[in-house]
């Protein structure tokens, strides 16, 4: 064999490669980011705009349906949806995967900046911009004071601590949650308007043309040039309740006279509690592509500074950082990684009974590991959970090689060889062998790598990954390992040898494992006169395992406890700020009675739509030594106490980071609201008789209340009244209108809005007393005042809170969480008794959500495990040049089947994500054995041994390297398995399907194997003797030498 030849002649040149591989690796591994997952760009863009004070039906009819219908032509679209609101409209449209992007973000600028001059003129532009997880807030700090007002503490966080922090490296933006920021408020009488005929369009226009800084030209003198400028900025709050109005008969109108003027703050329109008690939080988001953990450990670094040079004033606190699971994540994963490097090497050690061989078989480990640093360096992928993860399930696999090669170098050195011709021939005798099972393992997670959908590009990296570490591992092995085993001369396998210590111990579990070598031929001999008996056992263990397979539920992904989660709520519509902080701090004071529970930190009104009865408090739990409950069971304690809590809509969830937290997503679909709201409440109705479903709620609030204003157009239009002049003026005497902006000393500018006092907003009496400017003039030639009440009726009445559309159709989402049960039976039990639904026509029911995305992604992979068995038979019947020895070999494909069942069911897995890529890896795996097995078995057929002799003489041959290979994969998996550390419930079902699928197929392999060869064997005689098939001239197999 070339490599190994070259590699044992030339002991300099194999040493420095691996130890290229080693430094490139080590390099890489510095320049590596870390995250949670991989980094995986959503096609999806987002179109939000927002109008002002108007009506749900009103935005979706002048914005949200224009937009919609203009960008569905667009090329790749997939799905459109949006959520319509008071003044305000968002809209998600999701693109095929592989659509270029950016070019697709740039048709959707073109198809809205087309439409932009048809929307009505009080529309704002909409903000056009690609959903990119680097959004979601990294980390979230809570700023408190005891000196300090809301206005201050609020100046301060915006002038000092936001601009500190985001000239941190890798901040992209802070947002302030909370904040009451200044505003210097103009509070109009209206009975003062009134008296001196004014309209608070006048006191606008005279806040701005008295509140201004013109530049008016320059003086050139000679080489001098100097600027001119009108200076007309107030420079203080109370100098603008000295302005002039107006002058009526030479007599001046002040500010003051028809105003109060105050300086506070902005209404409020968000909210911070911590602890129940009000703060203001800053929430951090990191710059698009940068490493989230570097990110937020700066910022953790800045916090102590700045708490210092505030001196007591105000008190910053990390309230939150999703950076933290991700480092003791990737941590524990190291952990178990470096565990099951070491339980792997005992199990070297063990059966070698030498430590000279166990280095030579080890070193693969690190080399293999730490070269895969170099192609991901080069692919640009990140050190996470799925990458590490892989190589920690590759741990056992990448030493496999290296096993088979020594071992069975070992042997030829047994028999008489010397350590160069040993290395050399018994590297070269195995070599095919060794190069089949390593492509068998690669074509298994080559399919993974390029699975379609999101899914696919999860798993994208991980395939790779390892299937670099295993090719690498096949290198080592044909380089490395010969070139020591011919160099390094081991005492240990000298026969007669007197050993000491544990190497005794050993030599008595030597000796006995040769023992089992003489039962193990006895049992193939048994199998081989009993094959059909053999066969029925296997096929029965087989359908007990497809008996038993439904019982074990489907999911998504493996629930696992990350220590926090978050309580959603959601009040009356049309409840205040105030009410909503109520409702908050009840809910709050129920979580923190809950043992185990570390603090709590309430958000309101800063969701996507920035309602304000809506709210989420984030539960940051103890560490698990110090809870007295498990995650699950504190989190369904807490549900229990609060399903009796009236006076919000309650869900505790996960905590939300893209989307919505729940996994159960339900669409119904029309065109009229009111069906579909009796439709989605015989919908919930439905779901919560299903067994698993908790916290079942809907889009669809209850109305709204309003007060509608209903303009007489024609006895408008004669009093010069025009409905934009009456929308405007009464929106600017309820929300008020900005005038101008004031600027204080340090430059920073402040908002002066002018609107009616408190007290004269609460009352619709007061809004018709409130006069119009006509554009007409009376008889004398003089403005016409017109109270709104000549004009217009006042009538109170409910409007929808929230309209959604999906793909341009008005729809109403059903929602609800899991406890105690898979998703996948869940979702069954929805679909089971959806039919005694009766649907009207123009009305469907669609599956969205995690149920939608888990019936995707399982079709991938199973189109991915299809593949992967389809892959192992053509590498397989390319090497043993035979269509019916692979089948024989493929056999343990069905048989790992039955211990991947048994193992998930027996530790309470479900069949998800993470098992079905366990036992796609499976698939590569138990094959190895078979291969070992069979390759011997026809190399001494070759050398004339006949069919029995040589499968019994195979077997026993063989028997060392399987077992030991076999349990080197299994307890180099352990640790995945034992659930260790942070996040480990969701890595453990993979190993597990892993291990007990090669249990299984390993046991009975070792015996079934050898029988369907022979009945395959058999077979092919049958059918050449039938004439059905030409005997072809016996040729030699291909050994690796060819």
């Amino acid at each position: 064999m070339f490599l190994s030849d070259l590699s044992i002649k030339q002991p300099v040149l194999a040493t420095m490669m691996m130890v290229a591989l080693v430094v490139l690796g080590l390099f890489s591994y510095r320049e590596l980011s870390t995250d949670l997952f991989p980094k995986v760009d959503l096609p999806v863009v987002s179109i939000v705009t927002r109008y002002p004070g108007v009506s749900p039906e009103t935005v979706e009819t002048e914005v949200t349906k224009r937009i919609e219908e203009a960008v569905n032509p667009i090329e790749g679209v997939r799905h459109i949806t949006s959520t319509t609101s008071e003044g305000f409209s968002s809209i998600l449209i999701e693109f095929e995967l592989g659509t270029n992007i950016h070019t697709a973000a740039q048709d959707v600028r073109s198809k809205v900046s087309a439409l932009r001059r048809d929307f009505p003129s009080e529309v704002e532009e909409p903000v056009i911009q690609r959903l990119d997880p680097a959004e979601i807030p990294i980390v979230s700090i809570s700023m408190t004071s005891q000196e300090l007002g809301p206005k201050q503490l609020t100046a301060l966080a915006e002038k000092t601590i936001k601009k500190r922090l985001e000239g941190i490296e890798g901040v992209g933006s802070v947002t302030i949650v909370g904040g009451q920021r200044r505003e210097i408020q103009v509070l109009l009488d209206l009975d003062r308007l009134k008296a001196y005929n004014l309209t608070i369009a006048e006191v606008v226009g005279a806040l701005r043309s008295g509140n201004l800084e013109v530049p008016a030209g320059k003086i050139n003198h000679g080489p001098l040039e100097e600027l001119v400028r009108i200076e007309g900025k107030l420079p203080e709050p109370e100098m603008f309740s000295n302005l002039i109005i107006k002058t009526i008969r030479d007599v001046p109108v002040y500010l003051h006279e028809l105003a109060t003027v105050v300086d506070g703050y902005e209404e409020q329109r968000s909210l911070a509690l911590l602890n129940g008690e009000r703060a203001l939080a800053l929430e951090i988001r990191r710059q698009s592509g940068t490493n989230t953990v570097d990110m937020a450990r700066a910022v953790k670094a800045a916090v102590p500074k700045l708490n210092e040079e505030l001196q007591g004033r105000a008190v910053l606190r990390i309230v939150r950082d999703t950076s933290v699971f991700i480092e003791e994540s990737i941590a524990d994963v190291k952990i178990t990684m470096i565990l099951g490097g070491i339980f792997t090497v005992l199990v070297v050690y063990v059966f070698l009974n030498s430590w000279r061989s166990t280095v030579i078989t080890g070193l693969t480990l690190p080399v293999s590991v730490i070269s895969a640093f170099l192609m991901m360096r080069i692919l640009g992928f990140t050190i996470n959970m799925l990458t590490l993860m892989g190589l920690s399930l590759a741990i056992g696999l990448l030493i496999d090689d290296a096993i088979v090669v020594r071992e069975n170098i070992v042997r030829h050195m047994q028999q008489g060889r010397d350590h160069y011709e040993a290395a050399r021939v018994g590297t070269s005798e195995i070599g095919l062998a060794v190069v089949a099972t390593t492509f068998t393992v690669i074509a298994v997670f080559v399919p993974v790598a390029f699975m379609g959908g999101i899914i696919g590009r999860f798993f994208y990296e991980f395939g790779l990954t390892v299937a670099f570490a295993v090719l690498v591992s096949l290198f080592v092995s044909f380089t490395m390992d010969p070139m020591l085993s011919s160099r390094w001369f081991d005492p240990a396998i000298e026969a007669g040898i007197r050993r000491r210590g544990i190497a005794r111990v050993l030599e008595v579990f030597d000796r006995w494992f040769e023992r089992t070598h003489g039962v193990y031929e006895r049992a193939i001999a048994f199998s081989l006169r009993h094959r059909f008996l053999i066969l029925g056992v296997a096929l029965l263990s087989f359908l007990g395992a497809l008996v038993l397979a439904p019982r074990l539920g489907s999911a998504f992904f493996p629930e696992f406890d990350r220590g926090e989660f978050q309580v959603s709520f959601k009040a009356a519509p049309g409840s205040s700020i105030e009410q909503s902080e109520t409702v908050a701090r009840q809910i709050g004071k129920i979580i923190s009675g809950q043992e185990g529970v570390a603090y709590t930190y309430a958000t309101i009104g800063s969701g996507y739509t920035g309602a304000l009865n809506e709210g989420s408090i984030y539960v940051k739990l103890k560490p698990k030594r110090e809870r007295g409950l498990s995650y699950w069971d504190l989190r369904a304690g807490l549900r229990g106490q609060l399903s009796a809590f009236g006076a919000a809509r309650i869900s505790v969830e996960d905590v939300e980071e893209m989307g919505d937290a729940k996994p159960i997503q339900v669409s119904v679909r029309g065109p009229e609201l009111k069906e579909l709201d009796l439709l989605s409440a015989g919908l919930m109705q439905i779901m919560r008789e299903v067994p698993g479903t908790v916290d079942v709620d809907r889009s669809l609030d209850r109305e709204k209340p309003e007060v509608k204003v209903t303009l007489d157009r024609k006895l408008a239009s004669d009093l010069g009244i025009r409905l934009d002049s009456l929308a405007m003026t009464l929106r600017a005497m309820l929300n008020g209108e900005v005038a101008t902006q004031y600027e204080d000393a340090d430059g920073d500018a402040y908002d002066v809005r002018v609107r009616l006092s408190e007290n004269q907003r609460r009352s619709v009496d007061t809004l018709e007393d409130v006069e119009m400017l006509s554009t007409k003039k009376d008889a004398a030639g003089k403005d016409m005042l017109i109270p709104v009440a000549q004009v217009a009726s006042f009538s109170r009445s409910t409007s929808s809170s929230q309209i959604r559309r999906m793909d341009l159709i008005r729809e109403v989402r059903v929602s609800a969480n899991t406890a105690g049960r898979p998703l996948g039976d869940v979702i069954q039990g929805i679909r089971d008794r959806r039919s005694r639904l009766d649907l009207p026509a123009g009305y469907e029911i669609v599956y969205t959500g995690q149920a939608e995305d888990m019936r995707e992604s399982f079709q991938y992979v199973n189109r991915a495990l299809l593949l992967a068995v389809i892959f192992i038979y053509v590498i397989l019947a390319s090497q043993f040049g035979s269509f019916t020895h692979p089948l024989a070999i493929m056999l343990s494909l069905p048989l790992s089947l039955i211990g991947v069942v048994v193992m998930l069911w027996a530790a309470g897995d479900t069949l998800n994500m993470m098992s079905m890529i366990g036992l796609i890896l499976l698939m590569g795996l138990v094959t190895k054995n078979a291969i070992l097995l069979v390759d011997y078995a026809n190399r001494l057929r070759r050398s004339g041994m006949e069919r029995t002799g040589a499968l019994i003489k195979a077997g026993s041959t063989r028997l060392r390297t399987i077992i030991m290979t076999t349990l080197a994969m299994i307890f180099g998996m352990l640790p995945l398995a034992f659930e260790i550390g942070e996040g480990a419930e969701i890595r453990a079902p993979m190993a597990r399907a892993v291990i007990g699928g090669l249990i299984t197929s390993t046991l009975l392999t070792l015996v079934a194997v050898p029988v369907v060869y022979s009945l395959l064997d058999d077979l092919t005689a049958r059918l050449q003797r039938a004439g059905l098939f030409v005997t072809a001239p016996r040729t030699r197999q291909l050994t690796i030498d060819d």
